[in-house]
């Protein structure tokens, strides 16, 4: 195909017709979003790696379903039945291999059999229970639920087809891993999914020739497959273009760079835009698991707490090609560069890179990176050094991707051009839900009612004293709004202008209480107020059992013992959880980071560390006393019977990690508590637990905490990566700005007024 025919044979992908394609007779979003409910049940069971479970999987299909399904099957449409999760599994990964499905199909039944449209839970529900009935009365001996334990009928069973079938099934497991990201369920996603399918069987069907193979992206393919799974569709779809799609490469084909790179290239040349994007990745490449963990969750504990407000991520790919017929322009080009920066939030990013570093041929990636839906866009300049401050850069254009323009996109991209210098598409992925973030910062001592020690707030009580003194803590969240106020209570005694000094309670007296919202300032001060007034969470000290041990009874009715061996330091920590209602809590800690949270080392820092032995040491040192600073968080239940890790804190810097599911609250009192136990153990301020003043945060949206985060295709010599990567990767580096003096000690006690209390007071109640 010449260039200008290439040119005039262009078209949008919301111009392709069905008559141009293929009339979809299912409803491939729908179906879709079912198989990617399929891929995460079987990703939860226990028995998707077992061979012997997927033998018998494999036997129960080809000697029962399959001869039932085909018995109750008249005429084309197939009978409301849905098979047991094993079953189903091997039937889905059968119908990939399309012509091998067909013949079996063909050569047993003498047709072929599709499957029903069952896309909603009520249906399923029926269609699953109505299958298990008619099982259970045709098949006595035949056990509905998989029941295969590795005995040797199973590992005897073979068949025509259980070797290819097994081999099959086994191919299809990546499919679990490649759409486990949330979002590939999200209606607007896959919506935008089959538009591009739409166009690909375009694609393929006018200019398939010029490639030996084609390969489909992952939102292509995600379709594509789903199209598959219902055969007699399959087959009745494609019954003009059966012709057309063996060349491209499905589960288990030989897949190469250079047949993607043809098929980009055809992409381009049929549409003129960039082929990968966000959600929508290559699936040649080695599947790149994102630098945090995203999981897929219905449930939000967190809802009742009302200050607590969602975190959303999504992710977004910049694309960029040069304009080949560029005016010609006095300044020298080669100073020009395009710079990325969000529109709301994290001031300090700016990601540059060279105009020179694109071509006019192709689309190149330029940026591939996570946003939060607070940011709410994305701003791309183009920028030239120089000009007025020879040490800055003079600003030549800027364009604005917002976020909800981006949704109500076709396809999830919008093109942009740049000073007639460059075309820019942006595409992103839906939003949805991430981790809570929460950290904790100190703040001015309180009353027992709650306001802060004050003339100001003794002015407004008509000169009453104020009685007690709890030290204080502000809950910040991911945008530095504040949504908790902690206090613990340490002394008695009254406050009056220039009055007594406080005295201190017992170490049982010390509680500790989290109210929901944000403090009650006072007109005028800025920065005294009072706490907000609904209890939700409280811990309460109890007498410990033995030195260098504490207890804790918390409001959910679990206890925290922790106990700590001063010979192993830090390391020499263990914390227990016990609940009234069962010996067998169904949360644990584990000390470190663990499961997703666990954080690999790359093999050019091991080659780093090896350079040298006492290095080597010194880091290995530093690396097992940070290790020790993170609690893992881990619930059990049996649909999880090894644990999911629901939480991540790090006590001593008190910033907590929350998934969805995990109360925020919970995780707070446990933070709280193990830092004041830590403190009085150590007999020393480890976390600043006896600041007593506000300190001064960075301005928000200065560099608000996982904001942005890179994909790690985006870190380069010309990009710090390091505090745009989760922040337990490195929770000194990633916290430091978000407090100014965060390097820096603790205020001396003599800073403090006598009001506020000596350090002594704070420290009294330390087990002896």
């Amino acid at each position: 195909m010449s260039a200008s025919e290439g040119a005039a044979s262009m078209r949008t992908l919301s111009e392709i017709s069905e008559g141009e394609t293929v009339h979809f007779t299912v409803d491939l979003v729908a179906a879709a979003r079912r198989n990617i409910a399929l891929f995460r049940s079987v990703s939860d069971s226990p028995w998707h790696n077992h061979k012997p479970t997927i033998l018998e999987a494999v036997r129960r299909y080809d000697e029962i379903w399959m001869p039932l399904i085909a018995d109750l099957t008249t005429g084309s449409k197939p009978p409301m039945l849905l098979p047991p999760l094993d079953v189903e599994w091997v039937w889905f990964c059968h119908t990939l291999n399309w012509a091998n499905y067909r013949d079996y199909c063909h050569s047993r039944f003498s047709k072929l059999i599709g499957k029903p449209n069952i896309f909603d839970e009520e249906n399923e529900d029926y269609a699953l229970e109505r299958c298990r009935k008619i099982w259970e009365h045709k098949f006595h001996s035949e056990p509905f639920e998989n029941e295969a334990d590795g005995d040797d009928n199973v590992e005897n069973y073979s068949s025509s087809i259980s070797e290819d079938l097994l081999d099959q099934v086994s191919r299809c497991s990546s499919l679990c891993r490649m759409y486990a990201e949330p979002y590939h369920s999200e209606m607007v996603y896959l919506v935008a999914a089959r538009q591009r399918y739409r166009g690909f069987i375009y694609m393929v069907h006018r200019f398939g020739d010029e490639c030996s193979c084609i390969v489909p992206t992952s939102d292509v393919y995600l379709m594509w497959l789903t199209h598959q799974s219902y055969p007699t569709v399959y087959a009745v779809d494609f019954k003009e273009l059966e012709g057309d799609v063996w060349k491209i490469v499905g589960v288990g084909d030989a897949m190469k760079e250079e047949d993607m790179e043809e098929t980009k290239m055809l992409w381009e040349k049929t549409f003129d835009q960039p082929y990968e994007k966000a959600g929508g990745a290559a699936i040649t490449r080695p599947i790149v698991e994102p630098p945090f963990y995203w999981d897929v969750t219905n449930t939000d504990v967190n809802t009742k707490y009302k200050s607590l407000v969602p975190r959303f991520l999504f992710e977004v790919c910049i694309a960029v090609k040069l304009i080949s017929n560029t005016k010609q322009v006095k300044r020298n080009p080669s100073r020009d560069f395009l710079r990325l920066r969000t529109a709301k939030c994290h001031r300090e990013l700016k990601m540059d890179k060279p105009i020179s570093h694109f071509m006019p041929e192709t689309w190149q990636k330029a940026w591939h990176l996570y946003c939060e839906f607070g940011t709410k866009g994305l701003i791309l300049d183009l920028r030239h050094h120089g000009g007025f401050c020879s040490r800055g850069s003079t600003l030549l254009d800027s364009k604005l991707f917002s976020w909800n323009d981006l949704l109500r996109a076709p396809s999830l991209a919008s093109e942009k051009g740049i000073d007639d210098r460059a075309r820019v598409v942006t595409s992103i992925t839906p939003p949805v839900q991430a981790p809570y973030f929460l950290k904790c910062v100190p703040d001015r001592v309180t009353d027992d009612s709650g306001a802060m020690i004050s003339d100001v707030i003794l002015k407004m009580n008509q000169y009453r004293p104020q009685e007690g003194r709890w030290l204080s803590r502000t809950v910040l969240d991911h945008g530095g709004r504040e949504c908790f106020v902690i206090r613990m209570r340490v002394g008695g005694g009254f406050y009056r202008r220039g009055g007594e000094a406080p005295k201190a309670v017992k170490w049982e007296d010390r509680i500790i209480q989290i109210f929901e919202g944000s403090w009650s300032y006072v007109i005028g001060s800025g920065s005294i107020g009072r706490s907000p007034e609904k209890l939700v969470g409280t811990a309460t000290p109890k007498a410990p059992k033995e030195e260098l041990q504490a207890s804790w009874k918390l409001s959910s009715g679990i206890e925290l013992v922790i106990q700590w061996d001063s010979s192993k330091s830090v390391s020499g920590l263990r914390f227990d959880l016990q609940s009234e209602t069962s010996s067998e809590p169904m949360v644990k800690l584990l000390q470190g980071r663990h499961m997703q949270y666990e954080v690999k080392k790359s093999g050019q820092e091991t080659q780093e560390e090896a350079k040298a032995d006492t290095k080597n040491e010194q880091m290995e040192q530093d690396v097992r006393s940070e290790e020790g600073e993170y609690v893992t968080v881990v619930r059990y239940s049996e649909e999880i019977p090894s644990g999911k890790a629901t939480a991540l804190l790090n006590w001593k810097l008190l910033v907590v990690e929350v998934q969805p599911e995990e109360d925020a609250v919970l995780v707070l009192l446990l933070g709280m508590a193990i830092l004041r136990s830590i403190s009085e153990m150590k007999r020393e301020d480890v976390g600043r637990l006896l600041v007593r003043r506000r300190i001064g945060e960075a301005e928000v949206g200065e560099r608000d905490w996982g904001s942005v985060m890179l994909h790690p295709s985006s870190c380069s010599p010309l990009v710090s990566c390091s505090k745009l990567q989760p922040w337990y990767w490195n929770a000194k580096v990633n916290m430091a700005s978000q407090a100014r003096d965060h390097q820096g000690v603790a205020p001396a006690s003599s800073n403090y007024s006598q009001a506020e209390g000596g350090d002594n007071l704070y420290r009294s109640g330390i087990i002896p």
